[in-house]
Formats: structure tokens, C-alpha cells, sequence
């Protein structure tokens, strides 16, 4: 009696022991599974705030750069014209052939270098802007008056390298119409900021 007793006894023993280590492992897998999860779901948030501040910053200083770009590759590409070394002092003056390359090349160096200032200072936009736009549109000219310079064998789908440097002004003149684009909104800030400031002035006094 006592034997099968002490041995019942270790079956049930056996079975506890078994029950409690399997739903100890059973733990520890679950508790692996969710390690990935977790680490997956925390990458995921640091990436998602992560956009939200470059979407932020892009968001509050594009326009800006924008400008600021623009007007140091207005200026740069003017002096170099303005010196008499740009690479396209030669297609410049070419195409406004009734004028002498020596005045009109640095003229329009000078045009070139007041639309950089301009930009650069942020003042006047709705003249600037229409000098950039007025000037980059004159700039295709080459396409219907030198096309074989423009364009390989006649075809308009192979650009040379004065093509290319012509056609890419595409981007600058979208890049000034993002610019024009915040003209209002400039005025207005600078109008909230001259109310500001005579109010604090007002209040000193």
C-alpha cells in the first residue's frame, strides 16, 4: 500500500514538474517572439519621426534655399560673363548677333548678377522674378535659331552639350516659379513683423 502510494506519488510529482517546464519554455518563446516585435515596432517609430522632422525641415526652409541657390548661380554665372570668361560667352553672343559680344555679353552678365542680388536679399521679388524669367526664356532662342548647335544631326531628342545647357534651365525657371509662388507670404510676414516691432516700440514708450 505504502509503495504504490510513494509511487503515485512521483508520477504525480513527475507530471508537475513536466507541466510547470513546459510552460516555462512555452514562456521564454513567447517572450522571444515578442523581442522582435517590439524592436521591429521601435525601428519603425524612429524612422516615422525620423520623416516628420526632414519633412519638416524641407517643408519650413525649401523656398528659402531655393532662393538662396538661385541667386548664387545668378551671380557666379554673371561675373564669369561680366570677366569675359564664361564657357558660353561665344553661344551668347551668336545669338543677339546685332550687338557687339564685347557690350552685350557683360550687359547681360550685369542683368545676371542684379537677379542674383536680388534673390539673394530677398527684396523686389516680382521684378527680380520677372528679369530670371524674361532672361531664362531668351536663353531658348538658341533652340530655333542655332539648332544645329543644340542638337545632334538635327534631331531634337539628341541634345549637345549647349542643348543640355540650355534645356536645363527648365529647372531653374520651376525653381523661380516655386519662389513666386511665396511672394504674398513673404509680404504678409513682413507686414506682421513691422506690426510687431511698432508695438514693442510703442509699449517702450
Amino acid at each position: 500500500m505504502h509503495a504504490r502510494a510513494h509511487t503515485l506519488y512521483a508520477l504525480n510529482s513527475n507530471l508537475v514538474v513536466r507541466i510547470w517546464m513546459d510552460k516555462k519554455e512555452g514562456s521564454k518563446a513567447g517572450v522571444d517572439r515578442i523581442k522582435p516585435s517590439k524592436l521591429a515596432n521601435s525601428f519603425a517609430a524612429l524612422l516615422d519621426r525620423l520623416d516628420e522632422k526632414v519633412v519638416r525641415f524641407m517643408s519650413s526652409y525649401a523656398i528659402l534655399i531655393i532662393r538662396i541657390s538661385l541667386g548664387i548661380v545668378f551671380v557666379w554665372f554673371g561675373l564669369l560673363k561680366v570677366m569675359g570668361t564664361s564657357p558660353v560667352y561665344d553661344l551668347a553672343s551668336h545669338i543677339v548677333y546685332w550687338l557687339p559680344p564685347q557690350l552685350f555679353v557683360p550687359l547681360l552678365g550685369i542683368w545676371e548678377i542684379a537677379i542674383g542680388i536680388g534673390l539673394l536679399l530677398g527684396k523686389a521679388l516680382r521684378v527680380v522674378l520677372s528679369l530670371l524669367f524674361l532672361q531664362l526664356a531668351g536663353t531658348f532662342l538658341v533652340l530655333v535659331m542655332r539648332p544645329e548647335t543644340a542638337f545632334q544631326g538635327g534631331n531634337p531628342l539628341l541634345l549637345t552639350m549647349e542643348g543640355e545647357f540650355v534645356v536645363k534651365n527648365l529647372v531653374l525657371i520651376a525653381a523661380g516659379l516655386a519662389v513666386g509662388g511665396t511672394v504674398r507670404h513673404i509680404r504678409k510676414e513682413q507686414e506682421q513683423q513691422q506690426r510687431l516691432q511698432k508695438r514693442t516700440t510703442t509699449g517702450r514708450l
